[in-house]
């Protein structure tokens, strides 16, 4: 690349079209974010357990990191524009059916036809960027999509905790509307029509309903689990392991994978995949089990604990940047290893606090974690892609996006699952407001220890990955999950 090519502006247009992708990015944000400050409401209004709320995001998160590859395969084969509006449609319309469901298997599968639409939207965008934007620019456009996605995960809570509070929880879903709408016209209007890349391409259907079949049967065991249907807990997770198993024989065997196995021989890229996964967890479930200590056990307001929240996005983007330009001069290894402490610190100050540690403590610890996080994300991603073949980035930048995914699912499955151990089984089998907020802070506690030694464990396999001299280049992208 040449140095004038570098400082090449994006020309109104392809500004437009960055804006049209970005809305996107900033619907997948704000709804990760908006959604977890209102599951203590969502439960209550149903009058269900605990265990039983947390399928509103776990049915999300299996859906789209299943279709999420096959997504990506799909655009290549039969174009990116018309599979991108689509995919923003379906979303809409899943957040109104959201919005008006009357049941929680309502919610749950409404909340599944929106994670349809996620998938495509969060598959096509980054590729989108590059097949309509030059080189000269592609790093800028998605700079700003990133700023879209940390953007709306750092409104979800406090808008989610408003509207929760001063509406209802229904609402949540209802504020999709508008954007998908704007976004769906100026679509149309704006993105270009371009042929497919790989219109002879096939999809490897077998691989994307084996990865379907081990996510959901792993989610289902660890939900089990968590109540009086151990067996079935277990049962499901052995089936889960067959699944991962025949997945992995498949992606080996089969003409066009959906994941280069081969890959993952370079242990560098296996360890800090396995990280980005690590650090993932831990984020997701400290952001599905606070809104539950700060609405039962402190008994605030659900738009005061979504302003609470939004401590842990704003860290995050205040330090990813600056963990980038760090990466450039020093290497990756320093600055991933230097996030994941400030992590394991965070979440050693939330293993401590109880019902009477003061709100502004509880905002620095969050704080901090998302600090850490941010500073970890930004050289993660950059090393993987440094790993990565010239001809396998575009994959390696998908995978990068399925273990963000994967990473959430776990993480509020595990963390879940680790709050009922430490509580007792009583928070599986009623609704969580009725248990006492001492025995809940308890599990609270216990599930915020488990989240740090994930952190701890990321250290290590840092610890084991060569270090590098920093080349200057970067991918371009910052794939911070939620």
């Amino acid at each position: 690349m040449s140095e004038p090519a570098q400082r090449q502006n994006m020309s109104p247009k392809d500004l437009m079209i960055v804006i049209v992708i970005g809305l996107g990015s900033f619907m997948a944000g704000l709804d990760a974010t908006i959604v977890n400050i209102a599951l203590p409401a969502i439960a209550k209004f149903f009058a269900v357990p605990t265990v039983t709320a947390t399928w509103v995001l776990n049915a999300y998160l299996i859906i789209m990191v299943s279709l999420l590859l096959a997504a990506s395969r799909i655009g290549d084969m039969k174009g990116y524009r018309n599979l991108f509006l689509a995919g923003f449609a379906l979303f809409t319309l899943g957040s109104v059916l959201c919005g008006i469901a009357p049941t929680i298997g309502v919610l749950i599968l409404s909340r599944m036809l929106q994670a349809v639409g996620g998938a495509i939207i969060s598959a096509l965008g980054a590729v989108m960027v590059t097949s309509y934007l030059s080189p000269a620019v592609r790093g800028q456009a998605l700079g700003i999509v990133a700023m879209f996605l940390m953007l709306g995960a750092a409104l979800g809570p406090v808008v989610g905790g408003f509207l929760t509070s001063t509406f209802s929880w229904r609402y949540i879903f209802y504020v999709n509307l508008p954007v998908g709408i704007v976004a769906v016209l100026l679509g149309i209007k704006i993105l270009p029509r371009l042929d497919p890349v790989a219109p002879n391409a096939k999809l490897d259907l077998s691989g994307v309903v084996l990865l379907f079949l081990a996510l959901g049967s792993l989610v289902v065991g660890l939900t089990s689990v968590q109540g009086s249907s151990t067996v079935v807990g277990i049962a499901a997770l052995v089936v889960s392991l067959v699944f991962w198993l025949l997945f992995f024989v498949q992606e080996r065997r089969g003409a066009e994978p959906l994941i280069n196995i081969s890959l993952f021989k370079n242990r560098a890229y296996s360890l800090q995949n396995i990280n980005i996964l690590l650090i993932q967890m831990a984020m997701a479930g400290v952001m599905v089990v606070m809104p539950f200590y700060l609405e039962l056990v402190k008994n605030i307001p659900t738009d005061n604990a979504g302003t609470v929240l939004l401590a842990l996005p704003v860290g995050m983007i205040m330090t990813a940047p600056i963990a980038g330009k760090f990466s450039d001069v020093i290497g990756t290894k320093k600055p991933i290893i230097a996030g994941f402490v400030i992590c394991a610190a965070a979440l050693f100050l939330l293993s401590t606090i109880a019902a009477g540690t003061s709100i502004g403590h509880i905002v620095i610890y969050l704080f901090l974690l998302g600090a850490g996080t941010g500073f970890a994300y930004s050289p993660l991603n950059s090393a993987v892609m440094g790993e990565a073949p010239a001809e396998d980035r575009g994959s390696t930048s998908g995978l990068m996006r399925v273990m963000t995914n994967i990473g959430s699912t776990l993480g509020v499955a595990v963390v879940m699952l680790v709050a009922t151990v430490a509580a007792g089984p009583k928070i599986a089998e009623v609704a969580a407001n009725t248990i006492p907020s001492t025995e809940l802070a308890v599990a609270f506690d216990a599930a915020f220890f488990f989240c740090m030694v994930l952190e701890i464990a990321g250290i290590v396999l840092m610890l084991a990955v060569r270090e590098k001299k920093p080349t200057g280049e970067s991918s371009g992208e910052v794939g911070i999950g939620f």
